[in-house]
């Protein structure tokens, strides 16, 4: 009798020890960022009511996405659910270099044991495999909780560097916090036969403060992006202006995905790679000062 429970015992062991090995789940996230307002921009007189309104609606269909994540216990990879688009939709190489401004392009890798990712990127023509370390965020646990798809979530805080190459961090400049002579001076040279670039109008903020919710039920060190470090996946993330909100996670299906890095492009490390899109972009901004009245290329007219 005692052999039998015995192996009984080592049975329940492995059977537990093989169900942690081949555990596997997948999260759908949507991503919103919410869209800036072109309105009263300073020096884009040439900007009519109707194309501001056509800038607005493309900039908003361009911030909603929808994710997938597909995870086990060490790893994980976070990418764009593919979309058939619609007919006269920009052209791909466009959209391809859009998305990877936008959140989205390529498939985003997170391995937490050694606390590295991969993402591959498209750029001007040119494939890139980003590799680094991964972000370590100094998460504040909050006691607040709130169901998220009927799974209890605990509330997490954390300050985090804004990504000079992520345009989801770009707003509006606000004239209102300026002083009374930097106002005049804006004035000055605005009210001239000079427009202003585009971008004059926006800003990037030097940190984002982050909001995460994150379920002890489903025990996992992962999250969308290159989120992680808490103790449960994290269903929801509000980043600045852009909410990650998980709307349906299924857990150990029948089908498995294989979890691995990409490998296409030319390896890179992240300051790297955003070094070589700020180059580039500021490069565009000198063409295009003088003549910026109007929208930028990536919207059209």
């Amino acid at each position: 009798m005692k052999k039998i429970i015995y192996y009984m015992s080592v049975m329940l062991v492995f059977t537990q020890m093989q169900a942690q090995k081949d555990f596997q789940g997948m999260a759908v996230y949507e991503s919103k960022t919410q869209a800036p307002k072109f309105e009263g921009m300073r020096g884009n007189r040439d900007i009519t009511p109707e194309m501001q309104k056509t800038m607005e609606d493309r900039m908003k269909k361009m911030l909603e996405k929808t994710f997938i994540l597909n995870f086990d216990k060490s790893a994980s990879i976070y990418k764009e659910e593919e979309k058939l688009e619609a007919p006269g939709q920009q052209g791909g190489g466009m959209r391809v270099m859009m998305n990877s401004f936008m959140g989205g392009g390529g498939t985003f890798y997170k391995d937490v044991k050694t606390k590295s990712y991969t993402v591959d990127k498209e750029f001007m023509g040119k494939e890139f495999l980003v590799v680094d370390s991964l972000p370590k965020l100094n998460w504040k646990m909050e006691s607040e909780t709130k169901q998220i798809g009927g799974y209890t979530c605990y509330k997490a805080t954390a300050v985090k560097e804004a990504s000079k190459t992520d345009f989801r961090n770009f707003r509006p400049k606000n004239n209102e916090d300026k002083k009374p002579e930097d106002k005049k001076e804006e004035t000055k040279k605005t009210s001239g036969e000079t427009k202003t670039n585009f971008e004059d109008n926006f800003e990037m903020p030097k940190e984002v403060t982050v909001t995460a919710w994150y379920s002890p039920e489903i025990p996992v060190n992962q999250g969308p992006e290159n989120y992680w470090g808490l103790p449960g996946l994290i269903l929801e993330v509000n980043d600045g202006r852009t909410t990650i909100l998980c709307s349906k996670i299924v857990l150990n299906a029948k089908d498995k995905v294989e979890i691995k890095p990409s490998k296409k492009g030319k390896v890179i490390s992240q300051k790297e790679y955003d070094e070589t899109v700020i180059k580039k972009m500021e490069e565009f901004r000198e063409m295009n000062r003088g003549r910026a009245g109007g929208p930028p290329p990536m919207m059209g007219r």
